[in-house]
């Protein structure tokens, strides 16, 4: 088996987007965090994944609430990345965001998000020490003119 440490330098030479995934506990307020492992699965229906570590703070949010917004993070906004890959509890202190117009998943990041997808969550697959998070899209838009951010090598670069 490959050593953990060379595994995450192989895997890290993958580029791939910057997405802050986000839901609403039980107290109603907002929690989220940064994940690069997210993609589309199929267009009908229409159903995205993303990857969450076991110990995340947002994960109870995302299974309580059975939905989450995956947020494609903007050229540009590395600070709200890092941010968002802490474990703050402040994290939302002074980010605009708003509900979803589906009453489903968690803030969209307005000013900072060059895209987002609402999605229910339809099925969770363990996978060693994470969760892939398997969800239907009910809402999304992006913003026309706005660049994505990409990460790779641990490094944040605009397209």
């Amino acid at each position: 088996m490959i050593d953990p440490q060379r595994f995450r330098e192989v895997m890290a030479s993958f580029p791939s987007g910057v997405v802050v995934l986000t839901a609403f506990g039980l107290d109603s307020l907002p929690r989220g965090l940064t994940v690069s492992a997210f993609c589309a699965v199929s267009l009908g229906p229409p159903l995205a994944l993303a990857c969450i570590d076991k110990t995340s703070n947002t994960l109870p949010a995302v299974q309580q609430a059975g939905s989450f917004t995956a947020n494609i993070l903007a050229a540009g906004r590395e600070q709200l990345a890092r941010r968002m890959a802490s474990k703050l509890s402040d994290k939302f202190d002074g980010i605009a965001w708003r509900r979803p117009e589906s009453g489903q998943g968690g803030p969209i990041l307005e000013v900072d998000a060059a895209a987002y997808a609402v999605c229910t969550l339809t099925q969770t697959i363990e996978a060693g020490d994470h969760w892939i998070l398997l969800g239907q899209v009910v809402e999304g838009e992006q913003r026309e003119g706005v660049s994505p951010m990409i990460f790779s090598r641990r490094g944040y670069f605009g397209l």
